[in-house]
């Protein structure tokens, strides 16, 4: 009933997770992940213990390939799971329970894994991964979401659309980029409104927040309110708006 990319972006050892499906508040329950640690998905007839005990394991320095035979061994309804992950070295393993329902597969590659249960048929999990390594020259989070469409394009989830989630960490505890939308008729249509929000002002503020290297952050905000000003004077010079439902009220 789900399908999700878990990917680290090589260049930055940035790890995220995207996710859709016919499944009410998805992003909250299939992405775990941790900064310089890894990014785990737990879907299917989901375990959420696969996600923090996982990345527990993932942390202490077990393999994914050992993690996931660790997790469906304690399990006795690891037929009814899927669970696909990748730690901060891009070292990554799948694991698709033989009872998932129809459509159900994976596929890993290099720094990267796509798997999905209940959907249309193999072609969107080939798709979702041809469209993500294709796109290996634009950001990560943009590469995530056209991966995602892609997958929806060839046939998704066959019972429809509902939810969808994107997670991106760096290199710290806390997440990068954390959007999701848990009711929608057009999820990723949505999240991808979400994320031209975010790159309005969220993004650049992230740029000030502490980190474990500086626990002080940027205390200056001239560097900040720059880059607003940019951003809002090229979007008026294009003739664009801001797709924010708040944008009168800032």
């Amino acid at each position: 009933m789900t399908y999700s990319i878990v990917a680290r972006d090589p260049s930055t050892g940035h790890l995220g997770i995207a996710v859709a499906s016919r499944f009410f508040t998805v992003g909250a329950r299939v992405p775990w992940v941790k900064g310089r640690v890894g990014a785990i998905a737990s879907q299917a007839f989901t375990n959420p213990t696969y996600g923090s005990d996982g990345l527990k394991m993932m942390e202490a320095g077990a393999l994914p390939d050992d993690i996931i035979t660790a997790l469906v061994g304690r399990d006795s309804g690891h037929p009814n799971r899927q669970l696909h992950m990748i730690d901060a070295q891009g070292r990554n393993a799948a694991y698709t329970g033989l009872q998932c329902i129809d459509w159900a597969g994976h596929k890993v590659a290099e720094n990267v894994s796509v798997a999905g249960n209940m959907l249309e048929g193999p072609q969107v999990v080939a798709e979702t991964l041809r469209t993500y390594q294709a796109a290996l020259d634009k950001p990560f989070a943009e590469r995530l979401l056209l991966a995602m469409q892609a997958g929806e394009d060839a046939g998704g989830d066959k019972r429809g659309k509902q939810a969808a989630g994107l997670v991106i960490y760096r290199d710290q505890d806390y997440s990068w980029l954390d959007i999701r939308t848990d009711d929608h008729a057009d999820p990723l249509a949505e999240l991808r409104r979400l994320y031209s929000i975010a790159q309005e002002r969220y993004i650049p503020y992230t740029e000030l927040q502490p980190t474990r290297e500086n626990p002080h952050g940027m205390l200056d905000r001239t560097a900040f309110d720059a880059e607003i000003a940019r951003i809002e004077a090229e979007r008026a010079a294009s003739g664009g708006q801001s797709a924010s439902f708040a944008a009168d009220k800032i």
